[in-house]
């Protein structure tokens, strides 16, 4: 397969999306919702969930969840998942994962290729571990967009015009000025 997924690996949510016949598909869990959220944790057996599972758990086992992962991309930090200490590499391609299975249901087979958006204030190190993140997930990552150049690219009007993008997110907040021609 040599599909290409869009992915938006949020602070708070994440999705995962293609673009069929020119029109953007999302893609959906088996309960029909597009967001993921961006929640790591154990179930009752110690066994790791991502997700809404993570998210419901959350209350019943603060220590062992890890929510807002995606601040401390490109540290050396650990963070316990259960009895797991992960890296948020680590972490961020739990997350990819459980995504790149929505689009497997979807699609009919696993996808491979993946543009992942990024903040724009990312430096190297935190881009370099979500490229990483996508490779431990089994993604050939093609290409890292800044997300506020992604909101704009999304609302293209065929013409030449400046675009001013407010990239307000769960734990973002970026400005962007961009001028298509």
């Amino acid at each position: 397969m040599n599909e290409v997924v869009g992915i938006d690996l949020g602070t708070t949510n994440s999705l995962v999306g293609t673009v069929v016949d020119g029109r953007v598909r999302l893609f959906p869990d088996a309960h029909g919702e597009v967001l993921l959220p961006s929640v790591v944790g154990t179930d009752e057996r110690g066994g790791i969930v991502v997700g809404r599972a993570a998210r419901n758990r959350r209350a019943l086992d603060p220590n062992g969840t890890v929510v807002s992962i995606k601040r401390k991309m490109g540290t050396e930090v650990r963070v316990q998942v259960g009895t797991n200490a992960l890296s948020p590499t680590e972490v961020s391609a739990l997350l990819l994962g459980a995504l790149i299975d929505r689009a497997e249901a979807a699609l009919g087979s696993r996808p491979r290729r993946a543009i992942i958006t990024v903040p724009a204030f990312f430096d190297d190190a935190q881009r370099q571990a979500t490229r990483d993140a996508g490779e431990i997930a089994g993604l050939l990552v093609e290409r890292l967009v800044n997300e506020p150049t992604a909101a704009a690219v999304a609302h293209q009007t065929g013409g030449e015009e400046r675009v001013l993008v407010y990239d307000l997110g769960g734990g973002t907040f970026d400005v962007s000025v961009l001028e298509r021609d």
